[in-house]
């Protein structure tokens, strides 16, 4: 594998996607919408960190870091918990939060099987996380690209990274299985 950013692997992005798409399966497995998320901390790029390691400092520096961690894990659960807030994502932001003991979720990347809504975009804007990778595109709600792009939006005052298309295929492919399957369930009547 070749080395990305500090502590991630190239590969290590489809690691946590297969962490997110496990906990999309529990949400199918419940009835939900099968969207899932994993936060994942790296101490070396929290400014608030003890281990803060600046992007100036030789890298060696980075050698002594504690390397990054899944920090929190959640799924969608908006029928079951009958919240308009439980998507996936804001629940692992949420509880991202909790681990850390802080709103501001600098050092954070989150992986998420869908790409978020404005509601869960605003939420990585506002907590200031790093970076989001997500797996399949949403057309008529996603907010890192497809109908608006809230990660680089120079009118706000934080952006951030976003990796497209992890595992694309795999969480597309769960989405459109929940589907069939629920469309097939009320012709069964």
């Amino acid at each position: 594998m070749a080395e990305g950013m500090r502590g991630v692997m190239v590969g290590g992005d489809e690691e946590y996607m297969r962490m997110a798409l496990g906990e999309a399966s529990l949400a199918a497995q419940e009835g939900e919408v099968p969207i899932g998320a994993v936060v994942v901390y790296d101490p070396a790029r929290d400014p608030a960190s003890p281990h803060f390691v600046s992007p100036e400092a030789p890298r060696a520096a980075l050698d002594t870091a504690p390397e990054p961690r899944v920090i929190a894990r959640a799924h969608n659960r908006r029928e079951h918990d009958e919240d308009p807030s439980a998507h996936a994502e804001f629940s692992a932001m949420l509880a991202a939060a909790r681990e850390l003991c802080h709103w501001r979720l600098s050092g954070c990347t989150v992986y998420v099987t869908l790409e978020p809504c404005l509601m869960c975009a605003g939420l990585m804007v506002n907590s200031r996380v790093d970076r989001c990778v997500f797996g399949a595109a949403d057309p008529k709600g996603g907010a890192l690209g497809s109908l608006y792009d809230l990660s680089c939006d120079g009118r706000l005052n934080h952006g951030f990274d976003v990796t497209r298309g992890v595992l694309a295929q795999e969480c597309s492919q769960l989405l459109r299985d929940f589907f069939r399957e629920r469309r097939a369930a009320r012709r069964r009547g």
